[in-house]
């Protein structure tokens, strides 16, 4: 299991998106093969599917309960027209694991509250510009998906 190779706070789920975002922001060699490495690795181009590619989407697990963790935010032209998401790109981490990550979702998705992350539509997720804060001390699991172009 690929927890952070590079970080060692004591948080998986800390280290493993940080590990995304220098990934996301400085293209970093990552020779892993998990799953979230291996959405790291098409990031980066190491395989054959990395061209283009821009955004690893991320799933977190609350830890009461283990359900997938849903954010909400409002759409950034129209604060009455509130939006959920399960998906996520790692925006920022500080060094508390104090994490800003930004809503992923498809546009053509009409369902702005999904009931579970199989119910959302994912084909294309893209960014959103909606972002919230989250303390990832609160999150036990991590799944991450394919890397994606979300721009």
């Amino acid at each position: 299991m690929g927890c952070g190779k590079e970080f060692h706070s004591g948080n998986c789920v800390c280290d493993v998106l940080r590990e995304i975002l220098d990934a996301q922001n400085d293209v970093v060699e990552n020779c892993c093969t998990t799953s979230c490495d291996r959405s790291i690795s098409d990031l980066l181009g190491e395989t054959d599917n990395g061209n283009g590619l821009d955004t690893v989407p991320v799933i977190l697990y609350c830890k009461d309960g283990c359900k997938p963790f849903k954010g909400f935010g409002a759409d950034p032209d129209d604060i009455g027209k509130m939006q959920a998401s399960f998906f996520f790109r790692v925006k920022s981490i500080d060094d508390d694991c104090c994490a800003v990550i930004e809503l992923l979702r498809d546009p053509g998705d009409n369902d702005k509250n999904p009931k579970d992350p199989v119910d959302q539509e994912t084909d294309p997720l893209r960014a959103t510009g909606i972002c919230i804060t989250v303390d990832l001390n609160c999150f036990c699991h991590i799944t991450c998906l394919p890397a994606i172009s979300a721009f």
